[in-house]
């Protein structure tokens, strides 16, 4: 298949177009400018510049490609514009589209406490009230099925593997920022988790066989925030530190600190596993294996502000 991706050329984009690639399929990466063009190009994959602000070129994304594959991140508003246009595109062409959502929306706050509370993909929740515009997205893309699309969501968890976890690499950014690897009140409180390679290969089966208006969950795990921020100070040689919600903001951001850093995010993924035939690796069952990548000490000062946070006026 011919398979556009919008976010290629980060952390989840690159490892899902490495993996279609490797299957067979054609994928050509959206960026902003050339200068992002050679990491693509060097595995195979064709580049197109291209401007989601502009309305002409935006009309013609997925017009010549058998599929569309939504990674990329933006602030809420801007996701909604551009995924409504992207599917207006694809209306009566059974084509493929895949959006890509996050299981922050069905996260609760608990402070660093544990929550007994898990959701597989068709469950009911009271979405997180900051990014309950996510859910609108969501529905849009699975009722786009209706329209002779092949619209299908997936929900990624917290994300790992090969150095490159954002999560991992804020706990880090703690200790630099801090002295010590930061974690909110008792840090029992945890995030379902997958290895990338393994939510690749997932989009690689919701790309080949994925059930029109299906939403799709990639578990293999779940560590609580203490037990990974005490992994990575016993590697840095730092101490661990309780925060609170308000330090947790100080720390990252608006969004990670109360958002992620202080909430319960458990999810199972039964649909997947049963329908796609999914499953992770033996091989990426163990998170804290990630935590002490050479990666993450390298990069541990550089924290630019998420694409999805809105800046401090």
């Amino acid at each position: 298949m011919k398979v556009l991706v919008f976010g290629a050329t980060g952390y989840i984009g690159k490892h899902i177009t490495r993996c279609l690639l490797a299957n067979g399929h054609v994928v050509t990466g959206i960026v902003r400018n050339a200068n992002s063009a050679s990491a693509l190009e060097s595995m195979g994959a064709q580049v197109q510049v291209g401007d989601l602000n502009d309305a002409q070129q935006l009309a013609g994304f997925g017009t010549d490609h058998d599929a569309i594959i939504w990674v990329a991140q933006l602030m809420l508003e801007d996701e909604l514009r551009v995924v409504g246009a992207l599917l207006d595109n694809l209306v009566g062409t059974n084509k493929v589209f895949v959006f890509t959502s996050g299981t922050s929306l069905l996260s609760q706050r608990t402070d660093g406490n544990w929550s007994e509370n898990t959701y597989t993909e068709d469950e009911v929740f009271p979405p997180r009230k900051q990014i309950a515009p996510r859910l609108e997205i969501e529905n849009m893309v699975r009722s786009a099925a209706q329209q002779n699309i092949r619209a299908i969501c997936v929900r990624p968890p917290f994300i790992w593997g090969n150095g490159g976890s954002k999560l991992i690499a804020d706990l880090y950014h703690s200790a630099h920022k801090t002295g010590a690897v930061c974690y909110v009140g008792r840090g029992l409180n945890v995030y379902t988790n997958v290895h990338v390679d393994d939510l690749a290969e997932l989009y690689r089966l919701v790309l080949e066989k994925g059930v029109p208006g299906a939403l799709y969950h990639a578990v293999s795990g779940e560590t609580c925030f203490r037990t990974i921020a005490e992994c990575i100070a016993r590697h840095l040689g730092v101490p661990t530190r309780s925060v609170t919600v308000g330090e947790a903001a100080e720390i990252w951001d608006k969004f990670m600190g109360p958002i992620v850093f202080s909430a319960c995010s458990r999810t199972r993924s039964p649909r997947a596993r049963a329908e796609l035939g999914w499953k992770p690796s033996t091989e990426h069952l163990d998170i804290l294996e990630d935590c002490t990548h050479p990666d993450y000490r390298r990069t541990m000062g550089e924290r630019p502000l998420p694409a999805w946070v809105r800046a401090p006026q």
